[in-house]
């Protein structure tokens, strides 16, 4: 097995046991009230992120920044929506494609603040003749005092019609954020 499906693989496993495991039939106390009050909450949240490219890519490293939605389910899990500006350096110049990302995902809380996130989506080219690529990702990070740390594996898959066409690659990406409560 490749090693993102590997990855995916694992994400959906956790997804599942963590949604599993705390799906139960209980009366509420007043523990479970005050657990109750941190989660469905909205989220609105800025980010920056920088990313470089394995070897074998034609890509030597990436930045942009992003706006994100999250929707907290539960203290456990949480879906998310984001859209922002990404930008791909080329190793030899030849195209440096730019796209905005619209990307939608899930993030579950395994241990309190610390969470396992995927997302799919698509990034809509910004020049002319440019394709629309598929996204998609997942990786880790920790929640605190607003602050968003994450860690991720984001792959594009690009048209071979497109003017900026690269061939299939992926970006390992540092994530700094914010995030507000509304």
């Amino acid at each position: 097995m490749k090693t993102i499906t590997k990855f995916f693989a694992a994400a959906a496993a956790a997804v599942a046991l963590f949604s599993a495991t705390s799906v139960n039939a209980q009366t509420m106390t007043t523990t479970d009230a005050t657990m109750m009050d941190s989660g469905m909450a909205f989220k609105v949240g800025v980010g920056v992120s920088g990313g470089i490219f394995r070897d074998k890519s034609p890509m030597d490293y990436a930045y942009g920044a992003d706006l994100r939605l999250q929707w907290d389910l539960t203290p456990y899990v949480a879906i998310t929506g984001s859209g922002g500006y990404t930008k791909l350096m080329s190793k030899n110049n030849t195209v440096d494609p730019d796209f905005i990302p619209v990307k939608g995902g899930v993030k579950v809380f395994p241990i309190k603040r610390m969470y396992l996130a995927t997302e799919l989506g698509a990034g809509f080219g910004i020049q002319d003749g440019a394709k629309t690529n598929f996204i998609y990702g997942g990786g880790l990070g920790y929640e605190f005092g607003g602050f968003d740390l994450g860690l991720r594996y984001e792959g594009y898959t690009n048209d071979s019609g497109s003017t900026t066409y690269f061939a299939k690659t992926g970006q390992y990406a540092l994530r700094l954020g914010y995030n507000f409560k509304l």
